[in-house]
């Protein structure tokens, strides 16, 4: 056990139970002299308190009262100069601000653990807002099957990244357009880029598989509708165009075939006209443009790909259609969405 002393005003120590009791014994420690534990919470006291440095002095009179200028602060304040006595005020005023002291402080701890939850609550958050606009169009049971093949296709890309090494968002999602996970480092090369990409449609395939797995088992048409939405969503994505997981796997293969993702996207487009594909499509173009600009050394070196790498990628990715437009024929046909409000 380590002790202070106070010797004149000033502050000696730390020193241990042995030193203390030498320093008694030979007189440089008096028993008006103030001690104080190394330890939080301890309190200045007169050596006489200690009843064992003083055992062999036959005392008849109590010990003097240590006058109010040797008072001194706690070890804890670790100060270099000769403490002064507290004043009235400044004892209010540490009552006063100790409680807020210590509120803060559990503010600050709360906060650094709400820090961890925030991923959390903003996929939560963005989930629960999804389901709410899909169930006012197609019944809240189906709405909530959608979304949650929609969140176990990002974690597909999610699980896939972090396997790379790569930093990546929690997934976010948005009412009417899908939903994203950010990728808060971009891949090193095109092999990266595009196992990235496969995640997502490999794992979301396997979400529509076990929908059509519980149809069969229970006969209950919502799994076979989700089926059908989970190959049709996730085929979907497998064009190679742009942002979409398709864009990201050809990378590996070649990025010319950007250009027919483009032309078949133009198809959609054409055939049914709406917001999200003209986003697609504007959005796609700066990358379709870099085809036909030189590229630097670092460029050219992001697309190269063992061909061992190629072949593995060229037999996920058209493997994955074909399993997919199989899974949309095994189906019979997309849901009618007039009557998923019966199955919501």
């Amino acid at each position: 056990m380590s002790w202070y002393y106070a010797k004149q005003g000033c502050q000696l120590g730390p020193v241990d139970s042995n030193e203390l009791h030498r320093l008694a014994r030979e007189g440089e420690l008096l028993e008006q002299d103030l001690i104080c534990q190394d330890a939080p919470g301890s309190q200045w006291v007169p050596a006489s308190s200690i009843w064992t440095l003083f055992a062999v002095t036959n005392r008849a009179t109590p010990p003097p009262v240590p006058k109010p200028e040797l008072a001194i602060q706690s070890p804890a304040m670790n100060s270099a100069h000769p403490p002064q006595e507290t004043s009235e005020f400044g004892k209010k005023v540490r009552r006063f601000f100790a409680p807020l002291s210590a509120l803060f402080f559990v503010a600050i701890k709360y906060l650094s653990e709400l820090k961890f939850l925030l991923p959390v609550l903003k996929t939560g958050s963005t989930m629960v807002l999804s389901v709410a606009a899909y169930a006012m169009a197609w019944g809240w049971r189906y709405a909530i099957g959608f979304v949650l093949l929609i969140f176990v296709h990002e974690c597909g890309h999610l699980l896939v990244a972090r396997k790379c090494g790569l930093k990546v968002g929690a997934p976010m999602f948005i009412p009417f357009i899908g939903a994203l996970i950010t990728l808060k480092e971009a891949p090193r090369n095109a092999w990266i880029e595009a196992q990235v990409g496969i995640g997502g449609p490999i794992l979301g395939t396997i979400g529509a598989v076990v929908c059509e797995a519980i149809y069969l088992l229970t006969g209950n048409p919502l799994f076979q509708a989700l089926a059908y939405t989970g190959f049709l969503i996730n085929l979907f994505n497998l064009v190679p165009l742009g942002f979409l997981d398709g864009g990201r796997i050809v990378t590996a293969l070649s990025p010319w075939l950007w250009l027919a993702g483009f032309v078949i996207m133009a198809g959609f487009t054409y055939m049914h006209v709406n917001f999200l594909l003209l986003m697609i499509l504007a959005l796609s173009l700066p990358r379709l443009l870099s085809l036909f600009k030189k590229k630097s050394d670092e460029e050219r070196r992001y697309f190269e790909v063992a061909p061992t790498q190629r072949m593995i990628m060229a037999a996920l990715y058209f493997g994955l259609v074909a399993f997919l437009v199989l899974g949309m024929q095994m189906t019979h046909m997309a849901p009618d969405h007039t009557h998923l409000q019966s199955l919501g």
